[in-house]
C-alpha cells in the first residue's frame, strides 16, 4: 500500500479525489462552516455519530464533496488509542466496497502521535494474507493519503510509521505462512533478503556449525525433525562499529507438536505461530532497513521443528547448552527456552548493550494477561522503563511481572544443573528465571508474545507484535534516549537510506 501525506484541512478535503474519504471526529466543537464539518456537527447534534472512539457514519454522495463515500468517525479524545479505534472502524466500514484510494483527514489538530497511529491502523484493518491462496484477492485498497492541517510538522512520525507498517507486515507473512511453506531454511532465506538494505547483513549457520560451537540444547530439539535447524545472524550497522549493539534473540520454531509431550490434537495447527518471535525479529530489520537509525543492532533467531520421531528427545534427557550448563528436559513441549538459552550464550559475544529476546513462550502467560499485553520480564530498571515506554508509545503496550528468586525453586534437578520446567504455578515467571541464568553477563529482557503474537477464532492470523514496540524501543535509544528519560550512548546518525498458547 502505498502511504502519502498532504497537507490538508477538512475544507480542502471536500474537493480530495479519492473512492472513500473518511473524516476522523474528535470531540472538540465543530465551528468551520465548509460542507463536512456541517456535516460532522449536524451529525453530532442528532445524535448520530456519538463521541466515542469507534463509532462511525457512512455517507453517500454528499453534496459538495468529491468523493462519493464519506465515513465520519468519532475519535474521541483524539489521542492515538483513540484515534487506532476509530480508523480501523471506518476502514473496515470502507472496505466491503473495494476503494483503491482513501483519504483520512483530521477535523481537529492532529500531533505525530495521533499520525502515526491512524497509518498503523489503516494497515492492519485493511491486511490480506494471500501466500497461499490458489484465488488471490489482495487488499483492494492502493494508496492512503493522510491529511493534516501542517504536514511538515509531523513527516518524521509518518515515515516512521510507513516504515513500521513494513515490518509488522512482513512478520505477519511468515507468521501466517503454514509450516510447510516456512521452514527453517525458508525463514532463513527471508532473512538473507534483508541484507539487500542498505548496511544489513546476513549469516546463517547450519548443524555442524551449532554442533561445533557446542549448542547441544538447540540441536537437542531439533533432532527430531528431518527439517535441519538454521541459526539466523543478522547485523544492522548504523552508528560506528566499536558501539556496543543491541541484540535482540527471536525464537524460530517453525512448528511445534510438542516432541514425545504431544500437545492435543484441538487447534495444533495454531503451533505454526510458533516462530512469531523470529518474525518480529525479521520484521524489525526490515523497518531498520528503511529508517536507517544511528544503532547498532543484532538480530539472532534460532530456528528448528519440534516434532517426534524415533530420534526426538525424550522426557527426562539431559543435554549439554553451549554455555556448559546441563539441563534436565522434563517435558519436550518445554523446548523454546531450550533452542533461546543457546542463543543467549551466543550474543555475549557481541558485549551486547542490552539483550531482549522475544518468544511465544507460555500458556501460562495468556492466561495471566490474554492477547492484551506481551508479558515483561527484566531486573534491569532502566531497560525496563525503556521498553514499556517504547509499548505504550507504540500501543504494543506490554505489563511487568516479576523475577523473584524464589520462582526458581522449582527448576531444581537431581540429575542436572537445572530442569526445563517447574510447576503449573507462575509458569510464565519460572520459564523467564530458566532463561535469566543464561542471561547474567548484561542487560536483559524477556518478551513472552504467547497471547499477543496471534488471534485465533475467526480473526485467525499474526498480529505483528511486537515488530512496533522493538521499533519504537531501537529508534528512541538511537535518537539519544533510552526511552526512561535518561541519554543513551548512542552516537552519530548512519547515511541515509538509497532509494531503491501452550508452554514452549
Amino acid at each position: 500500500m502505498d502511504f502519502q501525506l498532504k497537507t490538508l484541512t477538512v475544507a480542502q478535503a471536500a474537493a480530495e479525489k479519492s473512492d472513500v474519504l473518511i473524516v476522523l471526529v474528535g470531540s472538540a466543537p465543530l465551528t468551520s462552516k465548509d460542507p463536512l464539518s456541517v456535516l460532522a456537527a449536524s451529525a453530532r447534534k442528532a445524535g448520530d455519530l456519538p463521541d466515542k472512539a469507534g463509532k462511525q457514519l457512512g455517507l453517500y454522495r454528499p453534496e459538495d464533496v468529491v468523493a462519493s463515500r464519506v465515513v465520519l468517525a468519532a475519535i474521541g479524545d483524539g489521542k492515538p488509542a483513540s484515534v487506532r479505534s476509530g480508523v480501523i472502524a471506518a476502514v473496515n466500514a470502507a472496505k466491503a466496497q473495494g476503494p483503491k484510494r482513501v483519504a483520512i483527514v483530521f477535523a481537529q489538530p492532529a500531533d505525530g502521535a495521533a499520525v502515526a497511529s491512524a497509518v498503523t491502523a489503516a494497515a492492519d484493518a485493511s491486511y490480506v494474507y494471500t501466500t497461499t491462496k490458489s484465488k488471490v484477492e489482495p487488499r483492494s485498497i492502493r494508496q492512503l493519503t493522510v491529511g493534516v492541517a501542517d504536514a511538515a510538522a509531523v513527516t518524521g512520525a509518518f515515515d516512521a510509521a510507513r516504515a513500521t507498517v513494513q515490518g509488522i507486515e512482513l512478520a505477519k507473512e511468515w507468521g501466517n505462512r503454514p509450516a510447510n511453506h516456512a521452514t527453517p531454511t525458508m525463514l532463513a532465506e527471508a532473512a538473507k533478503g534483508l541484507a539487500k538494505l542498505p548496511n544489513i547483513k546476513c549469516e546463517v549457520l547450519g548443524p555442524k556449525e551449532v554442533e561445533k560451537l557446542g549448542m547441544g540444547a538447540f540441536a537437542a530439539v531439533a533432532q527430531g525433525s528431518a527439517e535441519p535447524l538454521r541459526f539466523i545472524v543478522l547485523r544492522y550497522h548504523g552508528a560506528p562499529k566499536d558501539e556496543a549493539p543491541v541484540v535482540l534473540v527471536g525464537k524460530g520454531i517453525t512448528f511445534d507438536t510438542g516432541g514425545v509431550s504431544l500437545k492435543p490434537a484441538a487447534e495444533m495447527d495454531e503451533m505454526k505461530f510458533d516462530m512469531c518471535g523470529a518474525a518480529s525479529v525479521l520484521g524489525t530489520f526490515r523497518a531498520l532497513g528503511d529508517l536507517q537509525p544511528a544503532i547498532n543492532v543484532v538480530g539472532l533467531i534460532p530456528s528448528c521443528e519440534n516434532m517426534n520421531d524415533g530420534r526426538a528427545v525424550k522426557p527426562g534427557d539431559v543435554v549439554t547448552s553451549m554455555s556448559g550448563q546441563t539441563i534436565e528436559v522434563l517435558n519436550t513441549d518445554a523446548e523454546g527456552r531450550l533452542i533461546l538459552c543457546d542463543a543467549l550464550t551466543y550474543a555475549k559475544r557481541f558485549d551486547p548493550a542490552a539483550v531482549i529476546d522475544i518468544a511465544t513462550l507460555t500458556g501460562a502467560c495468556v492466561v495471566a494477561l490474554g492477547g492484551v499485553r506481551s508479558g515483561l520480564f527484566t531486573s534491569d530498571e532502566t531497560l525496563a522503563a525503556a521498553i514499556e515506554a517504547a509499548g505504550e508509545a507504540s500501543q504494543d503496550r506490554c505489563w511487568r511481572l516479576p523475577l523473584d528468586d524464589d520462582y526458581a525453586e522449582g527448576l531444581k534437578s537431581n540429575f542436572a544443573d537445572v530442569a526445563n520446567i517447574a510447576g503449573r504455578a507462575g509458569g510464565a515467571i519460572t520459564a523467564a528465571k530458566f532463561l535469566q541464568r543464561f542471561a547474567g553477563d548484561f542487560a536483559w529482557a524477556h518478551l513472552d508474545i504467547a497471547g499477543t503474537a496471534w488471534k485465533s477464532g475467526a480473526a485467525k492470523g499474526s498480529t505483528g507484535r511486537p515488530v512496533g514496540l522493538l521499533v519504537s524501543y531501537l529508534t528512541t535509544r538511537a535518537n539519544g534516549r533510552d526511552g526512561s528519560g535518561k541519554a543513551s550512548k548512542t552516537k552519530a546518525p548512519a547515511a541515509p537510506a538509497k532509494k531503491a498458547r501452550s508452554a514452549k
